[in-house]
């Protein structure tokens, strides 16, 4: 089974590569989602990240959960705090990552493919087979996440700041898909690459 990645800044499209590939049927796994399930009811990074950073989670009617909210004041501009947390988080998804594959192999499936936003950050370049960046001008980058309900200027920055830079991402990708241009033109990449089983050009 073939293993490629899919990551790209924040506002890139990884949305519209991962929904494309859905469509098609290859097994994605959504590193955002598995944090979200991991600081939801009964996560296993609930109670570490209470431990680590008190006060940040709160009790609702279907049991304890991260206050996301509370925890991104509490990190924003730290980064001791923010590798604390990392320390606690990329752990508990290498680990539903682990899962994933596990079963995307026990379905038969020829190729999978991991959606992780901090890729790079996290070195993971040595357990895929390919990665795949997607990738749109800044001035559209910054209007689309400005778009976003809560998100601000100073938050933006902060979370750019924390990201390897988009050239240096393209430098380093084995394929670009370009979301700047269209839903249609992305999509029409993406499904592209599929069919070319990864081929390069």
């Amino acid at each position: 089974m073939k293993v490629w990645a899919l990551t790209g800044g924040i506002g890139m499209g990884k949305s519209t590569a991962t929904a494309t590939l859905r469509r098609l049927r290859i097994p994605v796994f959504d590193a955002d989602a598995a944090v979200h399930r991991l600081q939801g009811p009964g996560g296993a990074a609930v109670r570490p990240i209470e431990v680590a950073f008190p006060g940040t989670t709160r009790l609702t009617s279907l049991g304890r959960v991260v206050d996301r909210e509370a925890l991104r004041k509490r990190v924003l501009g730290d980064a001791p705090a923010l590798k604390r947390l990392e320390a606690i988080v990329h752990p508990l998804v290498r680990q539903e990552e682990k899962r994933f594959l596990a079963r995307a192999r026990r379905r038969g499936a020829r190729l999978a493919v991991l959606d992780i936003p901090l890729f790079f950050e996290t070195g993971g370049e040595d357990r895929v087979d390919a990665v795949i960046v997607v990738t749109a001008p800044p001035a559209i980058q910054r209007a689309r996440v400005l778009r976003r309900k809560g998100m601000t200027e100073e938050r933006l920055n902060a979370i750019l700041a924390r990201q390897v830079p988009d050239a240096l991402r393209r430098r380093r990708a084995d394929h670009l898909i370009h979301t700047g241009l269209s839903r249609h033109h992305a999509q029409r990449a993406v499904r592209r690459l599929v069919a070319s089983g990864g081929a390069t050009p």
